[in-house]
């Protein structure tokens, strides 16, 4: 048995080995060592493309986004913290008996915060409240009024005076729809009044409502006037303080307004050589109304009385400017020479329809002026000067010295 073993083996030997070592499958047939036998998932892995890798830069950007939503999150969390914070402050004070408003909103609340000092919150809450009281006092007025209407009308429904009121509504929609012909033919024919709404960022929030109110007045003055302007509103721009509180003031008539707004300069709207920059601090006195210019006021409620800021702003576009005659026509008192808006509105119709300067600058307050000038405006600035310091308190008997000391002067001129 063993010897045909060893047989065996030696023919295996002498025909089987130099065939397979010729065509290289020695390793195959006898395995004599043990190969690690991969998983099919492994070879899959090695036999990917460098395409496939895994890229490390948006791993990154992945771990980086990942990141920035948890930052996101903890300061809103700081700021929802701070609020409730503010919220409990705000109720503290206002159990101490402190003018703190009684509904107050987010954005309200996140000024608030962000006030530099006590001082500053104190002043903002203030503000606050008043506005919130007159909202009341308005409110309770609207309903004084309802009700009144509301008896009048129950009386009114016993006598014949129902058909008055019918012809009186009847008479309002008429009135209403010939402003609105005039507006609209004023927007085709008229002569254009520029105001400029780019001094936002020069005014606090309390200082552009007032503007805006002062601008709802001027348009309505100027939609029941026999001529109205074309009104625009230029450098005037969406979600901003003027958009909301007009929005505020007119609601839904806010889009139906026959004005023209645009957020372009007035320098690319019309030529330059036809405008002419309304401020009090220029130089140069108007002297009459020019029916063929372009007038611009700016839109612009300052209560520290900034001078100098339109008269800059009309020299660095190269503009020419105007102030109105106030010197030669009135006896200045006291006062800064700055205007409302509407009572520039007045003073601009009414010397476009008439031309009267003494007309026109009636609707200057009268706090501001003694009156208007009839005498050389020495003699009228000399007895001013004496009101004044009777005004004053000085002794009756140095006045009377002063008086007679420049009445003898007179005389020995003469």
């Amino acid at each position: 048995m063993q010897s045909a073993n060893v047989l065996l083996r030696k023919i295996v030997r002498s025909s089987v080995l130099p065939f397979a070592a010729q065509h290289g499958m020695k390793k195959d047939l006898f395995p004599l060592s043990r190969t690690l036998s991969l998983s099919p998932c492994l070879k899959q892995d090695n036999s990917c493309s460098p395409s496939e890798k895994l890229d490390l830069d948006a791993w990154k950007k992945v771990m980086k986004s990942g990141l920035q939503e948890v930052s996101e999150t903890v300061s809103e969390h700081k700021e929802l913290s701070t609020l409730a914070a503010a919220r409990e402050i705000l109720e503290m004070w206002r159990l101490a008996g402190r003018s703190v408003p009684e509904n107050i909103s987010e954005e309200q609340l996140k000024t608030f915060v962000e006030c530099p000092s006590k001082s500053a919150k104190k002043k903002y809450l203030k503000y606050l409240h008043l506005k919130e009281l007159y909202k009341k006092n308005d409110k309770r007025k609207m309903e004084e009024k309802r009700e009144r209407r509301l008896e009048t009308e129950e009386q009114a429904a016993k006598t014949d005076e129902t058909k008055r009121n019918s012809f009186i509504c009847l008479w309002a929609s008429c009135m209403d729809r010939a402003y609105n012909w005039r507006v609209a033919q004023s927007m085709i024919f008229g002569q254009p009044l520029v105001f400029d709404m780019s001094y936002e960022k020069e005014m606090s929030v309390r200082e552009v409502a007032n503007t805006v109110r002062q601008l709802v007045l001027s348009e309505g003055c100027n939609r029941r006037s026999v001529d109205p302007f074309h009104i625009h509103f230029c450098n005037f721009k969406d979600d901003s303080l003027y958009h909301k509180e007009f929005i505020k003031h007119y609601r839904e008539a806010w889009g139906k307004l026959l004005i023209t707004v645009t957020d372009q300069c007035y320098t690319d709207v019309f030529p330059k050589d036809k405008l002419i920059y309304l401020t009090a601090d220029s130089p140069k006195v108007m002297k009459t109304f020019d029916h063929d210019k372009i007038y611009i006021v700016g839109s612009m409620v300052d209560r520290s009385i900034k001078t100098g800021v339109s008269l800059a702003r009309a020299k660095r576009l190269g503009l020419e400017t105007a102030a109105l005659p106030l010197e030669k026509y009135l006896l200045w008192n006291t006062g800064a020479k700055n205007l409302t808006l509407d009572q520039m509105m007045h003073i601009l119709l009414t010397l476009k329809d008439t031309g009267d300067w003494k007309k026109a600058l009636e609707f200057v307050p009268k706090r501001k002026y003694c009156g208007f000038v009839s005498k050389p405006v020495n003699e009228l600035k000399k007895t001013l000067n004496l009101i004044n310091t009777l005004k004053l308190g000085k002794r009756q008997e140095e006045v009377r010295r002063q008086f007679a000391k420049n009445y003898s002067k007179k005389r020995t001129q003469k």
